[in-house]
């Protein structure tokens, strides 16, 4: 065997040019032109989809009027039927001026117009606040502590989940979570998202990467819906199987099987997938099956006491005059909270930076529209810190070790 000895003249431009090749395509995952699909706010909504109309006017524009208005009767009724998990028939009647002050919008699923006829798939989101009362159920919903959720889609006998967009991504940010007893923290898939929440992150089970994650997220543990999209050749047939997995050990939850008849059918196809698989998770948790896991909380130890010989001088005037002052610890906490908009992100700072104890309140996590996380020093234990965020009016919920969730 002969060996063929490379004049290190022409290595070095070739290593060269390898490493611009690889932080270009590094520079391309993280800044993509077509990178993230922000998730929809839907934490103010109650929502029905897959409302059928079909109404004839003197015009195109009348009868699209008029099927809207008939899409929030529909609506109404299968709310409540819902709720209630009895007939729609046996639903009150509400009058248009009642129902036109509890829809707070129309989602145009596919609709046909022509000259005198109007046929379409609608949506009806109702006011949570508003309707709520009206059914029964305006308190506060059992939900599940935050879950980071990666979606994998396979296809083409490859998976991935943020690395690009992609249509099974794209189903989970248009999905409307307010129904859902299961607390979304759904990415947006751009900036480091591509690289931290891809699929060889989900087929990992060290913890110690997972609580960074899970610590950047503000989440206390993961879901993953799995999706295997099998097509019979281009533009036709199609069938997805669809997994729901939970945690770092990937825990099976359920399974089940769908099919599309074509490509323009698959969009409806993944958004069924997600409500079914939204079911096979909240009966898990209701079950007690999803918990966060106790081996993905951080706990800070405690700072070591000071020798005698060690104290700081001015603890020693006290301590002559015969009291004792303990020594309280400084904790640093991530704070969870609701923001639909920019003045709850000012008025929640400000409130937790006026609680006794806090010595900074800063944002980490900016979700308007969604739930943002704060990263709260406070001077003394979980115990105190919860007495002191309750004093200021907020309902305090532990997530899991130095995490909590705050609500009004």
């Amino acid at each position: 065997m002969k060996l063929v000895r490379r004049p290190l003249a022409l290595v070095i431009p070739a290593v060269a040019a390898l490493l611009i090749v690889g932080a270009g395509v590094l520079y391309a995952q993280l800044e993509g032109a077509e990178r993230g699909i922000p998730p929809v706010d839907s934490a103010s909504n109650f929502e029905i989809m897959g409302v059928d109309v079909d109404v004839a006017a003197d015009s195109g524009e009348h009868a699209r009027i008029e099927g809207w208005r008939r899409a929030q009767a529909i609506g109404w009724r299968m709310l409540w039927a819902r709720t209630h998990n009895r007939p729609p028939s046996e639903a009150p009647n509400l009058s248009e001026s009642v129902l036109n002050s509890i829809v707070s919008g129309i989602v145009i699923d596919n609709e046909q117009i022509g000259p005198n006829r109007y046929i379409a798939r609608l949506g009806v989101l109702f006011d949570r606040a508003r309707t709520g009362q009206m059914l029964g159920v305006s308190g506060d919903v059992q939900r599940s502590a935050l879950m980071l959720v990666i979606p994998v889609m396979t296809t083409g006998s490859s998976a991935y989940s943020f690395e690009f967009r992609n249509d099974w991504q794209r189903a989970w940010a248009q999905y409307r979570t307010a129904g859902s007893a299961i607390d979304y923290v759904r990415p947006i898939g751009s900036g480091i998202d591509p690289l931290v929440l891809n699929y060889a992150q989900t087929q990992r089970r060290g913890r110690g990467w997972w609580r960074m994650l899970l610590d950047q997220y503000g989440a206390a543990d993961i879901v993953v819906p799995e999706l295997d999209l099998r097509r019979l050749y281009p533009g036709g047939p199609a069938v997805g199987i669809f997994t729901a997995r939970y945690g770092p050990d990937n825990i099976f939850i359920g399974r089940f099987q769908l099919a599309a008849r074509n490509s323009a059918e698959i969009p409806a196809m993944l958004n069924e997938g997600i409500r079914r698989l939204d079911l096979l998770y909240t009966q898990a948790f209701q079950q007690g099956l999803i918990r966060p896991d106790p081996t993905l909380v951080i706990i800070q130890p405690p700072l070591p006491q000071l020798p005698p010989e060690e104290q700081p001088e001015a603890a020693a005037a006290p301590e002559e005059m015969g009291a004792q002052v303990p020594a309280i610890a400084t904790t640093t906490f991530n704070i969870q909270v609701s923001t639909p908009d920019a003045g709850a992100v000012q008025q929640a700072e400000v409130s937790v930076s006026r609680a006794t104890g806090v010595t900074s309140a800063i944002t980490t996590s900016l979700a308007l529209g969604g739930t943002s996380l704060m990263r709260v020093t406070f001077t003394g234990d979980a115990a105190a810190i919860q007495a002191a965020l309750q004093a200021q009016g907020w309902q305090v919920q532990v997530v899991n070790g130095t995490t909590l969730r705050i609500s009004r």
